[in-house]
């Protein structure tokens, strides 16, 4: 298993299951959803949970963890004796039982309601983060990009999954601004090297723009070479000419990239 899937984000959803967790120390991934990406991170060292907004004051946040015991694959009918036998009952999961439910001294927060699926990361990730964004570890160059975007207090979200023209597409990073949205991809060296990739992500790009999504894609070289002279300014270009990134309940906030950025915490939701 690599460092990336030392921990791994899972959603809590349900009070329900919350309890379970609490009480009984497990918590259940249906077999269907260890897709293939998940196979390269399995099994996880860790397990972090993302609470949705049944939980209130805790909701959109990462506030508890647990170091794993052990992962078990099972029939719904062993973890839930008490309901029918059914189809439903035969459903496979993977169980995974941790050792103690530990409590975040501080929240990893999103700043905006998002869809999450799963995100593996490193532990040196997690212990650091400040908010959400700051888990994901996909690739180097997207974490150059980010590391850029925080310092210029741009609110970019990360592995954005979003719905376009009945597809599901992840974005490097999506910026919402006030006259439409950003999409910045990174795609190093590999999309130049593999034509049916490239051919992919031209049907994908061509979904985005008739949604109103403008979108840039740039090489290992313009990432590590030309970060400052041209992706960035780039980037804060097409944010201002859309009228500046979207605050939720604040005013929209153009870019001067011959200033300084200042403190700035973006509004949590709209």
């Amino acid at each position: 298993m690599s460092e990336r899937g030392e921990v791994l984000v899972a959603i809590m959803n349900n009070s329900l299951d919350f309890s379970i967790l609490r009480e009984k120390l497990w918590y259940r991934i249906p077999v269907s959803s260890k897709v293939k990406w998940l196979k390269d991170i399995w099994p996880p060292k860790w397990i972090a949970f993302y609470q949705t907004k049944e939980f209130k004051q805790d909701a959109y946040a990462i506030n508890c963890y647990g170091r794993v015991l052990d992962i078990g694959e099972v029939y719904r009918w062993q973890l839930f004796p008490n309901e029918p036998r059914d189809e439903k009952s035969k459903r496979k999961y993977f169980q995974i039982r941790i050792l103690s439910l530990e409590r975040l001294p501080k929240p990893i927060m999103s700043h905006r309601r998002r869809r999450i699926i799963f995100i593996p990361t490193t532990w040196q990730k997690f212990v650091n983060a400040e908010e959400l964004n700051d888990l994901y570890n996909e690739s180097k160059l997207e974490d150059v990009i980010w590391k850029e975007f925080k310092a210029w207090k741009i609110p970019a979200e990360r592995q954005e999954l979003i719905e376009v023209n009945r597809h599901n597409y992840f974005l490097d990073f999506a910026i919402y601004c006030a006259k439409g949205n950003v999409a910045v991809e990174a795609d190093g060296d590999f999309w130049h090297a593999y034509p049916e990739k490239a051919e992919e992500d031209n049907l994908r790009d061509n979904d985005l723009k008739v949604s109103g999504w403008e979108v840039f894609h740039f090489s290992s070289h313009q990432i590590e070479q030309q970060m400052a002279e041209y992706c960035l300014p780039t980037v804060v270009k097409k944010i201002n000419a859309l009228g500046g990134v979207d605050q939720g309940k604040t005013v929209p906030r153009k870019i001067d990239l011959n200033v300084p950025p200042g403190s700035y915490q973006p509004s949590l939701f709209d």
